[in-house]
């Protein structure tokens, strides 16, 4: 009885352990968090418009009424970046989600078993992972339009493929151990050994790849409407923000560098944090 007790303040005791030997990642989660409570609480923090023009202060310096100054039409570029990155880090995390689960339905169904199921699902996956995936993203949006919902699950689907790959590697090498057979001894069902005993090994690295994911989404959304396919004013995004200021470069630099290091930091975060969580939630180590 006091072991069982005991037993959770020792787990959580090794979890913080584990926490506390990565400081990088600690303080790049802790920007990250950052970063979503600006997107999400700045419109109550800074209500300006960012759609609201000003003709009387166009390409203004920084000061006054305008923190960051005013872009080529008089906009506000603060209240910009706030409802920009709103909807960029919005895309980058729902489209993890939406190649995470793609990812792990198709790779995990195909390394658990195999066969006919395994030789269908991963030959899908090599004509996805054969193509490349801005190629597949420019033809998807051109198609069928830059409607968020459609950068979202485009850009998911650029790096579905991969994921599917890393969790079918992951599902096969566990496929055979003997506490999956004892499982299958005992009576369990497929789905249960699955989700319950072989998903929670493969989730590390599921993680890191998906925090990968995350910064390389949030990447591909900017060069999309860079080129003017992506988000499509008057959304404002990080990416069309780059657009926008690439005929003022040399006038006003500041309209490209604000965008511009929103979207560096906010990958190298991601980076940084999936590195950690790999080490931390490694049931492994």
């Amino acid at each position: 009885m006091t072991s069982a007790v005991a037993a959770p303040p020792v787990r959580r005791g090794r979890f913080w352990r584990k926490v506390r030997r990565h400081p990088v990642g600690v303080a790049a989660f802790a920007v990250l968090c950052l970063l979503y409570l600006t997107v999400i609480a700045g419109p109550l923090l800074y209500p300006v418009s960012p759609e609201a023009t000003d003709p009387l202060n166009i390409l203004a310096a920084p000061g006054g009424a305008h923190p960051l100054g005013t872009d080529e039409l008089g906009r506000d570029i603060t209240a910009r970046l706030i409802y920009g990155g709103r909807i960029s880090l919005s895309v980058g995390l729902l489209s993890m989600l939406v190649g995470l689960t793609l990812g792990l339905v198709v790779g995990g169904t195909a390394g658990y078993f195999r066969g006919r199921v395994e030789g269908v699902l991963m030959r899908l996956v090599d004509v996805f992972m054969a193509i490349p995936s801005f190629f597949l993203l420019l033809v998807i949006v051109t198609v069928f339009g830059s409607h968020p919902l459609t950068i979202i699950v485009t850009v998911g689907l650029g790096f579905w493929a991969q994921m599917a790959r890393v969790v079918y590697a992951e599902f096969s090498s566990y496929r055979g151990r003997d506490f999956i057979e004892a499982m299958h001894s005992l009576g369990a069902s497929h789905l249960r050994i699955m989700v319950r005993h072989i998903l929670p090994q493969v989730v590390p690295q599921a993680v890191v790849l998906a925090t990968l994911g995350v910064g390389w989404a949030i990447l591909s959304e900017a060069a999309l409407s860079y080129i003017g396919l992506g988000i499509q004013p008057p959304l404002a995004s990080w990416g069309n923000m780059l657009q926008n200021a690439q005929a003022y470069l040399y006038v006003n630099p500041m309209l490209a560098i604000y965008p511009g290091l929103c979207i560096a930091v906010a990958v190298l975060v991601f980076n940084l944090t999936g590195n950690a969580l790999r080490d931390i939630l490694d049931p492994r180590a």
